[in-house]
């Protein structure tokens, strides 16, 4: 076989390989909010208790209660986290947070991007560029 045919079929296995990989990759869910496009631009604060914490990548979910009603609290990463002072225990079950970001756009959902956290009086600020 000579050189140019091999470089062709070496090329076209390429493309199939291509496009065989992205067939079978997962599509980035259209609804993902990663960013701040789906909050609103007001600021909006919440105090509440913690009752669950999920933290690492690629955020923090917190779920707090606030009056009975559970809202979820997305605060950073952990790198954010750690840069504002933030330790996992910070986020233990059981304690009082208050939460000052930005509200869902849909009314529908109980759902807050923080931007600084309140905890035994002290504030955290995950977004010092932020105003």
């Amino acid at each position: 076989m000579n050189v140019g045919r091999r470089k062709i079929i070496r090329y076209a296995l390429s493309l199939g390989l291509v496009a065989g990989l992205a067939a079978v990759m997962p599509a980035a869910p259209a609804n993902a909010h990663h960013g701040w496009r789906w909050a609103e631009d007001g600021n909006f604060e919440i105090t509440g208790t913690i009752v669950l914490a999920r933290l690492g990548n690629p955020h923090g979910l917190l779920r707090i209660d606030v009056n009975g009603e559970n809202w979820t609290i997305e605060v950073g990463q952990p790198w954010r986290n750690d840069r504002a002072g933030l330790t996992d225990a910070h986020f233990a079950q059981g304690r009082d947070i208050t939460v000052s970001g930005h509200r869902s756009k849909d009314p529908s959902e109980r759902l807050v991007k923080a931007e600084r956290v309140i905890i035994d009086g002290k504030t955290y600020d995950l977004y010092p560029d932020r105003n």
